[in-house]
């Protein structure tokens, strides 16, 4: 049986639209409001626990705090069939609350509380060790304390564990924590914050790829937004283009990729390949509003 396990943040996403985005010490009406179940961690175990084939094991490494959203969450996810054994819920912690505010225009303002998401420290993963034992395959962000997820593709990379990096939210990395990662999934932005280098083209991509394998990165894959993805590996370096759809939202978009991409990994497809199963799924998200609730199931795939 194939196992992955996720370690990442998780939240409760409060969307509110307006005709446009108040001004200080402005009230306005919303015209709609809706609870998302969301984080960067949440949604990616979400993916691959929707998208694996029967028999592969998704675990989770999240802190939820102990009310009723991460109650909800909990149940949610065990009805995805993802395991609990590594879901905490931290007394006098709130779960992980993000506020969102979005204009016609498109423009939004965002306010995020990391609550329990804060408390995942490294020493806590030891108590997992388990499960880090038991894996094929770690998947982690950077909503989560970042001493936290160099511990953790550590530990997973000492185990003989590949490790997937999706390095969002944008920030800088050192060396001490690239050399523990076998795959890297930046954006264009992210891309950016990593390697200084500005994505506009395919050159640019390239360049940026070179830069992140001499930190010690083995696979690189650089999402390019409607453009498909940049992969620069050993078996393949090109684009893999992607599926022309009509977006309607893209909030869970990034996150159905990396979880599409480590179960089409972890099933022994090719870089190409699993880039190219991740591109479907997440061309399937975009069609629909939400985050979890958008992330597609593998019947809806042809594959």
């Amino acid at each position: 049986m194939s196992q992955i396990l996720v370690i990442g943040s998780a939240n409760a996403d409060h969307v509110m639209k307006f005709e446009y985005l108040p001004a200080a010490g402005q009230t306005l009406m919303s015209r709609d409001y809706r609870l998302e179940l969301g984080g960067k961690g949440a949604n990616q175990a979400v993916a691959c626990a929707r998208l694996a084939k029967p028999g592969t094991r998704t675990d989770f490494i999240c802190h939820l705090g102990q009310d009723s959203i991460g109650d909800d969450m909990r149940q949610s996810w065990i009805k995805d069939g993802i395991s609990t054994e590594g879901i905490s819920q931290v007394a006098e912690q709130s779960t992980g609350t993000a506020m969102i505010f979005i204009g016609d225009n498109g423009e939004n303002t965002i306010g995020v509380a990391a609550g329990a998401n804060a408390t995942l420290s490294p020493d806590d993963l030891e108590h997992h060790y388990a499960l880090f034992a038991n894996a094929q395959y770690l998947l982690a962000q950077l909503e989560t304390p970042a001493a936290t997820v160099a511990k953790a593709l550590k530990m997973a990379k000492n185990l003989g564990v590949t490790t997937v990096l999706n390095p969002a939210p944008a920030t800088a990395l050192g060396h001490d924590v690239l050399k523990w990662v076998d795959v890297i999934t930046p954006n264009e932005t992210e891309a950016e914050a990593l390697t200084g280098v500005e994505i506009n083209h395919l050159d640019d991509a390239q360049m940026a790829a070179q830069l992140l394998h001499q930190q010690g990165v083995g696979i690189v894959v650089i999402t390019l937004g409607s453009r498909g993805a940049y992969i620069s590996s050993p078996g393949f370096t090109g684009l893999v283009p992607a599926l022309e759809v009509q977006a309607i939202d893209t909030v869970a978009a990034g996150d159905t990729f990396n979880g599409a991409l480590v179960v089409g990994l972890s099933e022994g497809m090719s870089i190409a390949a699993a880039v190219g199963f991740a591109n479907a799924a997440s061309a399937i998200t975009v069609t629909r509003q939400g985050a979890q609730r958008a992330i597609p199931y593998r019947q809806e795939l042809s594959y």
